[in-house]
């Protein structure tokens, strides 16, 4: 009986500790986000060419880096704490995404798609 009760015991702890630690994770979680949320520096890169930016037409939040110039923009690129990319497809955001991840990029890079996916916060 003894043993029994033991045995009760440490599994009831071993529930309770990670009870705990799985509400410190998120509460730590949490924290981030609402951090992240108030302080993520992000861009919208769209790398298609420039014709086709001002012919095609493009979201205004963006910035049009044409991927045969992208490279020179890496550096820039690296003060961002997310990079989002778009072109007509999403072939060439795919390509910007590897050029990053060569340089040394190792925050968030998101590969939206076409430019059309882009969606503008209002300030």
């Amino acid at each position: 009986m003894i043993k029994i009760k033991s045995i009760i015991a440490s599994i009831m702890l071993v529930f309770t500790l990670t009870q705990c630690n799985s509400q410190t994770k998120k509460t730590t979680t949490m924290e981030t986000t609402n951090t992240t949320q108030t302080a993520t520096k992000e861009i919208i890169v769209d790398v298609r060419s420039v014709e086709e930016w001002n012919e095609d037409g493009h979201a205004d939040c963006s910035v049009n880096y044409p991927l045969d110039q992208f490279a020179s923009k890496i550096e820039e690129l690296k003060k961002y704490d997310k990079v989002i990319l778009v072109c007509r497809s999403g072939n060439r955001a795919g390509i910007a995404k590897g050029q990053l991840q060569s340089a040394g990029y190792t925050k968030e890079i998101e590969n939206l798609g076409p430019w059309q996916n882009v969606t503008c916060k209002t300030k």
